[in-house]
């Protein structure tokens, strides 16, 4: 900028595109005007503005995921930070890289009425909190804030005072390198212990999650020597895909046929799961069994589960390293994967449309003809409610990276925000957001219009069961009133039109197939409303 004057608040907008941040969700205030305005007219960056501050930083951490990098948010002071608090949760259980650049109170006023004690607030999230210390560190504690985003995996709040954002700086830029984790080949007592129990295993499994879906070509590799089923968690969805030995989930979301071939196996070698109580169906699936676990990260050892033997190790180099052992040691294959029955047996049996009450589409049928008939190149996101298992069961994906869970730490109503982030992460992608009639009234309503505002290629289920259905449910099995549970909701469909996208009601199958032509034909974001009887949704596969 030469002989102009800088100010903190542009030094930080530029720290942020130092970092190669093209686009930034936030809410301005007070307290973050001036730093968003500059990322926008004086460093071309992008601003995708929520309705609210936790769909700011919910934004992010899709964004993040769809993209592999860092999403970056910003709110303002003191309410705009508590707004954010189940966001921020979300993030750090999510593991999700973001920064979130809010302002704070003037140092000197602490009588401000939005005053609060903002790092106590951060650490309750489990987030990590970033201060700006002075107007001359601010680009260096950017810097520190990305660093440690990558290398913790979970949120990181810049915190920045609001009369610092006017004082005069000259801009450094400070990037600081990506930190590398480094693959490890275990040796020693430990690797022979786990070698031999899969030498000797006459009918092992693979096991894949989230941590091992870069090995996938590998494991498939292992698997085929080994003659083994392949499997994965919730979070490793789709990765084995079309492969004759995959068997779907491994857990409470596996298929009956599955279930046989789980309890039939008598060694699940587990890489990239931390061996989930939903994933092992408590410990179930895992009775009688040597276990192997071979994860990088010593933390997620033992978290739920204590296996046989541990390697804390990568995924991709182990699975080779093992095969390597096997042809050393002229291991036979197992056989157990051809003993698989005939047939895709990862698919859950299909819904039956004749099964559709009057005023209602039965839930099982309308998800198989949404799956056929939605765009297969999808990333598909989920909010939190009872329909979620269903969902996950009947709706596939490419490849894991195209699914998202938006309700890690339990909470509904954060999926329309995730749907828009990834959105912007990906707007070559149609993004499709399976929610619940309570999720979209709580948090996916709002935000609707930011998907119509920023022009997001969004295809929105709305699951209405017009009512709270896991609280539904409870209510029903204690033999109680469950009016408390159930709601009179407005048209979604007509909600969805007044807010400037398309909509489309569904209480019957001839009303999916013209929903579909709706999908087909759509312009922009589009709801289409599921009427669903609410004594008839499938339980929860949990």
């Amino acid at each position: 900028m030469s002989d102009q004057k800088e100010y903190m608040h542009q030094s930080i907008a530029q720290a942020v595109r130092d970092h190669g941040i093209g686009t930034m969700f936030g809410l301005v205030g007070d307290a973050n005007l001036f730093m968003a305005n500059h990322f926008v007219n004086g460093c071309g960056g992008t601003m995708v503005s929520a309705v609210h501050e936790g769909g700011s930083v919910l934004m992010a951490l899709a964004y993040a995921q769809v993209t592999a990098g860092v999403g970056v948010a910003t709110v303002t002071q003191g309410p705009g930070l508590t707004n954010c608090v189940t966001a921020l949760r979300e993030g750090v259980v999510a593991r999700r890289p973001i920064i979130l650049l809010c302002g704070d109170t003037p140092v000197m006023a602490p009588f401000h009425p939005q005053n609060i004690d903002q790092r106590e607030i951060v650490k309750a999230t489990g987030a990590g909190f970033e201060q700006v210390q002075s107007p001359e560190t601010a680009s260096r504690n950017v810097a520190n804030a990305f660093y440690r985003a990558r290398k913790e995996r979970r949120p990181i709040v810049v915190n920045i005072p609001a009369d610092f954002m006017w004082a005069e700086v000259k801009h450094q830029t400070v990037v600081l390198p990506t930190p590398q984790i480094l693959a490890v080949v275990t040796e020693g007592s430990a690797h022979e212990e786990a070698l031999g129990m899969i030498a000797s295993a006459k009918r092992p499994l693979i096991l894949a999650g989230a941590g091992a879906v870069s090995a996938r070509d590998k494991l498939i590799a292992l698997a085929e020597r080994l003659d083994a089923p392949l499997a994965t968690t919730l979070k490793g969805t789709g990765l084995f895909r079309g492969h004759p030995n995959n068997i779907g989930y491994f857990g409470t979301l596996s298929t009956a046929a599955a279930y046989d071939v789980i309890a039939a196996a008598d060694c699940v070698i587990a890489f990239g799961t931390w061996l989930h109580f939903l994933s092992t169906d408590r410990g179930e699936l895992l009775k009688g069994k040597r276990v192997i676990q071979i994860n990088n990260s010593p933390s997620e050892i033992g978290a739920f589960y204590h296996p046989d033997a541990v390697l804390v190790a990568d995924a991709g180099q182990t699975a080779d390293n093992i095969l390597y052992w096997l042809d050393e040691a002229e291991i036979p294959p197992s056989g157990f994967a051809s003993e698989l029955p005939s047939g895709d047996i990862s698919v859950h049996p299909k819904g039956d449309p004749k099964k559709s009450k009057a005023g209602c589409i039965d839930f099982e049928y309308a998800l198989d003809r949404l799956n056929e008939a939605l765009p297969q190149d999808r990333i598909m996101l989920t909010d939190g409610g009872r329909f979620i298992t269903e969902v996950w069961c009947r709706i596939s994906v490419p490849d894991p990276r195209s699914f998202h869970m938006s309700d890690n730490f339990a909470a509904i109503g954060q999926g329309m925000q995730q749907a828009i982030g990834a959105a912007h992460g990906d707007p070559a992608r149609p993004v499709v957001l399976f929610t619940g009639d309570g999720g979209f009234m709580m948090g996916g309503m709002n935000e609707f219009n930011t998907a119509v505002r920023t022009k997001c290629d969004l295809i929105v289920i709305i699951c209405n069961d017009s009512a709270y259905g896991a609280e539904h449910v409870q209510m029903l099995d204690r033999q109680m009133d469950p009016s408390l549970t159930e709601f009179s909701w407005p048209s979604f469909a007509e909600t969805a039109r007044a807010l400037g996208g398309e909509g489309v009601q569904v209480t019957s199958p001839e009303e999916l197939e013209t929903a579909i032509e709706a999908i087909r034909a759509r312009k922009g974001p589009i709801v289409v409303e599921l009427q669903l009887d609410p004594n008839n949704v499938p339980r929860m596969r949990m």
